[in-house]
């Protein structure tokens, strides 16, 4: 039903903490695959994905983990986040209706103070991002990361939650 593309650098713990909150969703079959797409990590990043059954690519970026993708839609997720209990159900719900491309609601727990949200601007995809593999391969054929195909799309907010990864992972992804 769904692949999951994870973009990462130097985040072997974000990358298990959202690995371990995608295991319900396999054993239920709706995340079919997990392709962890690295931008050049020097720690154990390729291990921890290896380990956990993902398929690694060390090199092409989000736009290979697409070509390789074997599901027509798409979840792309940022190492670190992690979907709140209840996701799967939201997530099929939305992949049924053949609509847009949507986002996860920000769990309570996730909620930046008020001065961090008016002097920052939210990364696109720390919400995720449920899209086609078809819009996503037409966003990536631009050159765009992860980040990119996540911004400035119409998306609908689903109301299953996310725990949104910490900020520090941020600037290692880049």
């Amino acid at each position: 039903m769904l692949s999951v593309l994870i973009e990462t650098k130097d985040d072997e713990e974000g990358l298990a903490r959202t690995l371990a909150s995608l295991v319900g969703a396999a054993v239920e079959g709706v995340v079919r695959e997990v392709i962890v797409c690295d931008l050049g990590s020097a720690d154990q990043t390729h291990y921890v994905a290896e380990h956990a059954g993902c398929a690694y690519l060390a090199s092409g970026g989000i736009k290979a983990g697409i070509a390789q993708a074997r599901s027509d839609w798409l979840l792309l997720i940022e190492p670190g986040a992690r979907l709140a209990e209840g996701w799967t159900e939201d997530a099929v719900r939305h992949v049924g209706r053949l609509t847009m491309a949507a986002r996860f609601t920000r769990s309570r727990s996730s909620n930046r103070p008020f001065w961090a949200r008016v002097t920052s601007r939210p990364r696109a995809l720390e919400q995720g991002l449920i899209i086609t593999r078809k819009q996503a391969a037409v966003q990536a054929r631009n050159g765009a990361d992860a980040e990119g195909i996540a911004r400035g799309l119409a998306v609908k907010t689903l109301d299953a939650e996310i725990v949104v990864a910490q900020k520090g992972n941020d600037s290692s992804r880049r």
